[in-house]
């Protein structure tokens, strides 16, 4: 009898230990694409999604451990220090807890990744592709488009930390714990106890949103450059952005991202050689810069559209918590927000300052259309390539958001779940996904506009996002800890961020119908 009920527990603590390793390769092949491929998309931190789901699994995972040990009355080790993740610990030296089952501990479950590393990831976020939006930014604002590169880095900063303070609270003996594990879980808990997930809802649709829109601005921008390359071709952005489609098609096949991941670096590697090529081009006509187009008087039409782009291309903080908890430091967090927002705006505003005087009014939408002939099709080659091979992170990531928050979690979504019992892609699940990938090639198709899409974009999620959600956050959850000027800077943060956001949506609006107008005219 002894030697079966030995037998039995050493079964359980085998499926136990299997059942962690799984969860930690799980998150291993998210950190690689948050390393890899991150550095490839960067611009929404879309990666960081997936981590979040991975995170919700392994806490449901555990909570249901511990249910089933109670309902068995057996003892399960650990269990009593579950309580969400408050034993994370805000100077980083107080270890995590014990793994409830192997007795080990999380640490060695839970990749850590450096502060270095994670720098490498904010700053991809926040200085990937489209940057070359940047200098038509600046031909409708002038000194006042520099002005706001700097402005929404030091508030995209601000906001960044007040969030991941947000993931905090203090314990009985003044000790900060981290109790919480994503911008959801955030939201979720500004909204309780009346409506404990409606802020998550709120969450879930804004990052589906903006992943959604970043995958149909590289399908627009992938035809825009193709076009300007090659202008003798009889062939239209339209049809460009269909052939580019059609490449993307396999992506509905997509089980993982171990795939693509590995060209993330070249990408990534491959951008950064096509800004210095542009940097340097302009540099070379540095004697016919045009300083005297640089104004501070503002198109007020089209600046509000120039606010989008500029906060489009600050957007990191949907990925935020969840590479805060992966530090291996979380004390250095603020010091790495500061530093990577520093280095990226003075690249931004050095990148669209040198790159405006160089084309002043000639300035166009993606500035590579700029460059002289010779060398502008094998530059806007190489950008294709990297938004195509970038596109797979954000169409993944939002398909990850869609199931996890409508088409799974154990029957209490609104849809049946996309996956059999042995956890193969339904027929209905592979047909949303190519409905995704056809979805995007449509809005490219006939809203092809890459700076009122980008714009519209940042006005609509980026600025709630990054503005709105986290200083109402901060207010709502921290409110016995601010400081007087904390409670002055979130309030004016939310009032700017909410003007902004109205009249960059309202003028993107009127961009766009006034773009289909004039295509209907022609």
């Amino acid at each position: 009898m002894a030697h079966l009920i030995r037998h039995k527990l050493t079964n359980k603590l085998t499926n136990a230990a299997h059942t962690v390793s799984n969860k930690s390769q799980a998150k291993v092949s998210g950190v690689f694409a948050r390393l890899g491929f991150q550095a490839a998309t960067g611009e929404e931190g879309a990666g960081f999604a997936e981590c979040d789901d991975l995170d919700y699994d392994y806490r449901q995972g555990m909570q249901m451990d511990v249910l089933q040990g109670e309902e068995e009355g057996g003892h399960v080790e650990g269990a009593g220090e579950l309580d969400g993740d408050s034993h994370y610990q805000r100077d980083g030296t107080v270890r995590r807890p014990s793994s409830l089952k192997t007795g080990g501990s999380l640490d060695e479950d839970k990749p850590q990744i450096t502060t270095w590393e994670a720098g490498w990831n904010v700053t991809n976020a926040i200085q990937g592709m489209f940057v070359l939006g940047l200098p038509y930014a600046i031909l409708h604002g002038g000194y006042l488009g520099l002005f706001l590169i700097i402005f929404a880095a030091v508030v995209c900063c601000y906001t960044g930390k007040t969030l991941i303070a947000c993931l905090y609270e203090e314990n009985e003996d003044g000790v900060k714990v981290r109790v919480r594990d994503s911008y959801v879980d955030i939201a979720n808990a500004c909204c309780a106890p009346r409506f404990p997930t409606l802020g998550g809802h709120i969450v879930n649709v804004a990052q589906i949103i903006e992943l959604v829109m970043t995958c149909i601005l590289y399908v627009v921008v992938s035809g825009n450059l193709m076009v300007n390359s090659f202008p003798g071709f009889p062939v239209s952005q339209k049809a460009w952005s269909v052939v580019a489609t059609v490449a993307l098609l396999p992506c509905a096949f997509l089980k993982n991202l171990k795939a693509v991941s590995k060209f993330s670096l070249l990408c990534t590697l491959a951008h950064f050689v096509i800004n210095v090529l542009v940097i340097a081009y302009c540099l070379s006509r540095a004697r016919d810069w045009a300083w005297d187009k640089v104004k501070f008087y503002i198109d007020v039409k089209k600046f509000p559209i120039s606010i989008g782009i500029i906060v489009f291309s600050y957007t990191s903080q949907i990925f935020l918590p969840s590479l805060e908890g992966n530090m291996q430091k979380p004390s250095e967090f603020h010091c790495m927000m500061e530093w990577t927002h520093i280095s990226a705006c003075v690249l931004k505003g050095l990148f669209a300052l040198v790159a405006y005087l160089t084309w002043a009014d000639a300035t166009k939408e993606v500035i590579t259309d700029n460059l002289p002939s010779t060398i502008r099709a094998v530059v806007n080659i190489f950008l294709v390539s990297k938004a195509l091979l970038s596109y797979p992170l954000p169409f993944f990531a939002a398909v990850e958001v869609l199931e996890k928050s409508y088409f799974q979690d154990g029957g209490r979504t609104i849809f049946p779940d996309c996956y059999g019992p042995t956890g193969q892609l339904k027929s209905w699940g592979l047909g949303l996904r190519i409905g995704l990938v056809v979805f995007t090639l449509l809005m490219a198709v006939f809203v092809p506009h890459f700076a009122l899409l980008m714009g519209l974009t940042g006005s609509l999620t980026g600025a709630g996002l990054c503005f709105l959600l986290p200083s109402l956050f901060h207010l709502k959850l921290q409110w016995r800890n601010l400081l007087w000027h904390h409670v002055f800077f979130d309030v004016a943060i939310f009032v700017i961020g909410g003007i902004c956001a109205v009249s960059g949506f309202i003028h993107s609006i009127e961009g766009l119908i006034e773009a289909y107008k004039y295509n209907l005219h022609d």
